[in-house]
C-alpha cells in the first residue's frame, strides 16, 4: 500500500479533542490495536472512491485499514471484488496482499467516534483531507457516499449545498469537473440485518458505477 499524502491523511492527527481522547483510551484497553487514524486504502490513481463514515471500534480501528475486520467490509470487499476492484474478495489485514485497482477507500471521519456517532464539527475538521483526496479524481471519475453523512462530507468538501443534492440510495448527482457521486445506504449490520439495504442493492451500486466509468473507455 502507498502511504497518503500529508495533504490526504495526518497518522498524527488529534485535532478533535473527543476522538483523541478516546484513541488514547482504546490503546490503554486495547495495545494491540491500531488505535490512530486510519489511512485511506487503495490506487492512488483512482477514479472511483468509496467514502465511509469512519472507522469501526473492532474493525478498521483495529486492524488499521478501513473496512477491515468488521461486518460492514464482509459486504463491500465482496463487493469490490465482482465488480473488478479488488483483488480479492475478503479483506483480513493490512498484511494480506489484498489490493485494490482504480478504486480507493476512506472515511468521511478518520478516527473512532464513540458510538461511530461523529459530531458535525468532527466531520468538518475532517473535511479538508476528503476535499485533498476528491481533487485528484479525474474528469470521468466518480464518489460512491456510504451513508448521509458520508454523502454530506462530500458536498461540504466540494462547496456544494445539500439541497442541491439530496441523499438517497441509488440516487445520482453531477459534480464539477464532469465527475459525478452516486449514494448508497452504508454496508452496516444494521442495515443489512434490517434489510434495508441488501445485497442485490449494493451490487446495483456498484454495477451503477462501473457502467458510469466505462463511459469513459475503461
Amino acid at each position: 500500500m502507498v502511504d497518503a499524502p500529508l495533504s490526504h491523511f495526518d497518522p498524527n492527527c488529534r485535532a478533535c479533542p473527543r476522538l483523541a481522547a478516546l484513541l488514547d483510551e482504546v490503546r490503554r484497553g486495547y495495545p494491540d490495536y491500531h488505535a490512530r487514524p486510519v489511512a485511506p486504502f487503495g490506487d492512488p490513481q483512482a477514479r472511483l472512491l468509496v467514502v465511509g463514515l469512519a472507522p469501526g471500534m473492532h474493525g478498521a480501528n483495529a486492524s488499521g485499514r478501513p473496512f477491515t475486520g468488521d461486518w460492514a467490509g464482509i459486504l463491500l470487499y465482496q463487493t469490490l471484488y465482482r465488480y473488478g476492484f479488488a483483488s480479492a474478495p475478503e479483506s483480513v489485514a493490512r498484511d494480506d496482499g489484498l489490493t485494490l485497482t482504480d478504486c480507493r477507500i476512506t472515511n468521511a471521519v478518520k478516527c473512532l467516534p464513540p458510538q461511530n456517532k461523529p459530531t458535525t464539527a468532527e466531520v468538518r475538521a475532517c473535511n479538508p483531507f476528503l476535499a485533498a483526496e476528491l481533487a485528484t479524481l479525474p474528469a470521468g471519475g466518480g464518489v460512491v457516499a456510504l451513508g448521509a453523512i458520508a454523502h454530506g462530507a462530500v458536498l461540504r468538501a466540494l462547496g456544494i449545498k445539500a439541497a442541491a443534492a439530496r441523499f438517497g440510495h441509488g440516487a445520482e448527482h453531477a459534480l464539477p469537473g464532469r465527475r459525478w457521486l452516486l449514494d448508497s445506504y452504508h454496508c452496516s449490520r444494521y442495515n443489512t440485518q434490517t434489510r434495508r439495504l441488501t445485497e442485490p442493492m449494493f451490487h446495483a451500486i456498484f454495477a451503477r458505477a462501473r457502467t458510469l466509468l466505462s463511459r469513459d473507455g475503461v
